[in-house]
C-alpha cells in the first residue's frame, strides 16, 4: 500500500493499494485498519454506502455533513471511473475555499481519504459508474449539507460541460453562504 498526500489540500490522501494480478484476476485488501493506521489513517469506520450513476456526466455532490455528525469518507470505485473533487471548507484554514481533484477508476483501484472539514463530490466519467465509500458517522438528515457544484469562488474544473444533476445539487448554496461550523 502507498499513501500519497494531495498536493495543495495535504490532509486528503490517495490510496494506492497493492493488487495481485494473475490469469484469474486479482486480489486487493481495500481496508485494513492496522495498515491504515501506519499511514495516519485512524478512523473507526459504521457505515458502507454504494452508489450507481447509470449515465456519464453525473454530478454528485458537494456534499458533508455538520458537526457533531461530520464524516470523514474513504471512498472506491468498483465499477467505471469519477473525477473525483474535494473543498476545504474548514474556517481559517489557509486552503480554504480551495478543491483538487483526482481521478478514481475500477482499472487504477486507487481510494481517496476525505477527512472531516472537506466538502466532497464526483463526477462520472464513464456510464454505469458504481462508487462505495466507508464513513465514520451515521448519516444525518438534520446535518446533512452542500455547497453549489459549479461555485465560481471555488472555481472546480469540471470534466462536463452540461452535468446530470439532482435537485438538490442545483439548490445548493454558494460556499460562503452554507452552513459550516468547521475551524481549522
Amino acid at each position: 500500500m502507498n499513501v500519497i498526500a494531495g498536493r495543495k489540500l495535504t490532509e486528503i490522501k490517495i490510496i494506492q493499494p497493492t493488487v495481485f494480478e494473475d490469469n484469474r484476476g486479482f486480489f486487493m485488501e481495500s481496508y485494513n485498519a492496522e495498515r491504515f493506521a501506519d499511514n495516519g489513517i485512524s478512523v473507526y469506520f459504521v457505515q458502507d454506502n454504494h452508489s450507481l450513476s447509470l449515465q456519464k456526466g453525473v454530478v454528485r455532490g458537494l456534499h458533508y455533513q455538520l458537526n457533531p455528525k461530520a464524516q470523514s469518507k474513504l471512498v472506491r470505485v468498483t465499477a467505471g471511473a469519477i473525477y473525483d473533487v474535494v473543498v476545504d471548507i474548514r474556517k481559517g484554514s489557509p486552503t480554504f475555499g480551495q478543491w483538487e481533484g483526482f481521478e478514481l477508476s475500477s482499472k487504477n483501484k486507487y481510494q481517496l481519504f476525505v477527512p472531516q472539514g472537506f466538502a466532497h463530490g464526483f463526477c462520472t466519467l464513464t456510464e454505469n459508474t458504481e462508487v462505495q465509500y466507508k464513513v465514520d458517522q451515521l448519516y444525518s438528515v438534520e446535518l446533512d449539507r452542500g455547497v453549489l457544484w459549479n461555485d465560481p469562488a471555488i472555481g472546480i474544473e469540471w470534466p462536463v460541460d452540461k452535468p446530470i444533476l439532482s435537485e438538490k445539487e442545483t439548490r445548493s448554496p454558494l460556499l460562503f453562504h452554507a452552513e459550516n461550523n468547521f475551524v481549522y
